[in-house]
């Protein structure tokens, strides 16, 4: 089966990432796309062009909608797509909070659909490797993660500022290490909350947020920032041994060649899409071939952590 994806948005992520990966993916094809504009649309080379997000969701042969709409239109396109009986890929953070993230996962088991967040360094084969190594026992008991997504913006009129929209440095950026600690402590069952200390700029979104958590016996710290120089790590402690992101950006390395140290040992990994690869997956998942995605559980885990920070005063 060959899964013909429709898009709602044509924007950066959508034109720069996700379109290229959907015509190099085997197994998916860039049938359709819908966004505010025509020609930005037909820029992404699809099949067809839709003038709106509706004609594309009543389009019979689409099987499969990715939304790259800003962080508040999610919940609303994720379930009319659901509805109208799509499989739904969508970007990070799949929802406001984690009310949004239920409602959407139960609205995909009444219509047995797939929905999956869009968390795409979950598929790089380096992170795939840290959580296995973790898994295996190689460092002994884990005991500490540490994490940095940080940039300066220069995005001047964006949703990422506006609060209303679903902005800020711990939305955007933040939830890409929680997905780490997720995913590398197996669900990061029994957290709280240490410390959070957050920068709030002028349009009233976090320019920065820092976390300190424990998971069970694990202690964490992430600094998530729209406000400081760029800067990406991931740092996992064991009670024998140590391992961390060394070549390429810890979270969004792309199209490059990337490296981990383990110990004393580098292991390198060839230049990867990992939009690709999730897009791959996905596909065969949705065509009913085993293949991995984020589950339902950790998107929902990670979407309560993120609003109990986010709760803090």
């Amino acid at each position: 089966m060959n899964v013909r994806w429709g898009f709602l948005g044509a924007g950066f992520v959508a034109s720069r990432g996700l379109a290229p990966a959907v015509h190099a993916a085997s197994g998916a094809s860039l049938f359709a796309v819908a966004s505010r504009d025509p020609s930005r649309s037909a820029a992404l080379e699809p099949a067809r062009v839709h003038a709106s997000y509706d004609a594309l969701l009543a389009d019979d042969e689409v099987d499969a909608v990715y939304i790259s709409l800003a962080n508040h239109q999610h919940l609303e396109w994720v379930v009319k797509a659901l509805e109208a009986g799509k499989h739904v890929l969508c970007e990070k953070p799949l929802g406001l909070h984690a009310g949004e993230v239920a409602a959407m996962f139960e609205i995909a088991e009444k219509h047995n659909r797939l929905l999956v967040e869009a968390v795409w360094a979950r598929w790089h084969p380096r992170f795939r490797r840290m959580v296995d190594v973790v898994a295996s026992g190689a460092l002994g008991t884990l005991e500490h993660i540490d994490s940095s997504f940080t940039f300066t913006s220069e995005m001047g009129e964006n949703y990422r500022l506006d609060p209303a929209m679903g902005g800020g440095a711990l939305l955007d950026v933040g939830c890409y290490q929680v997905h780490a600690w997720v995913a590398l402590t197996g669900g990061a069952p029994d957290l709280s909350l240490d410390r959070v200390d957050r920068l709030v700029g002028p349009t009233g979104v976090d320019m920065t947020t820092e976390i300190s958590v424990r998971i069970g016996n694990v202690s964490a710290h992430a600094l998530a920032s729209f406000a400081l120089p760029n800067r990406q790590e991931l740092v996992v402690r064991g009670s024998t041994g140590e391992m961390r992101t060394d070549e390429g950006e810890s979270f969004t390395t792309w199209n490059e060649p990337s490296s981990l140290r383990i110990g004393d040992e580098v292991e390198t990994f060839a230049s990867t899409n990992a939009f690709v690869v999730m897009v791959e997956n996905v596909s065969n998942v949705i065509a009913g071939r085993d293949s991995w995605f984020v589950p339902a559980s950790d998107s929902l885990r990670v979407a309560s952590i993120l609003d109990d920070i986010a709760a803090l005063p």
